[in-house]
């Protein structure tokens, strides 16, 4: 566990701003607070998800879709209603 304070007062994060975002960027959440209430959050950046990770996440959703399949209400589909307008 990690032992470093992840709450600094406004004042603390001005001083010591280099400092918080190279531990932001190491992957640390630092929450900013005014007068002891919590007002903003310095958090790490997400980065690019690689083509062969969008790939596997749309396998993944679709997967999904197929086992639980959109629907309106329980027996009206999103296919029924689109074929229905084409009547």
């Amino acid at each position: 566990m990690d032992a470093r304070v992840t709450e600094f007062a406004a004042a603390e994060a001005k001083a010591n701003f280099s400092q918080l975002l190279s531990r932001a960027e190491a992957g640390e959440e630092i929450t900013i607070s005014r007068h002891g209430a919590p007002v903003a959050k310095l958090v790490p950046v997400r980065g690019k998800m690689t083509a062969g990770e969008r790939r596997a996440r749309r396998q993944a959703y679709v997967a999904w879709r197929d086992v639980h399949g959109p629907t309106l209400g329980t027996d009206v589909t999103i296919r029924e209603l689109i074929d229905e307008g084409r009547r």
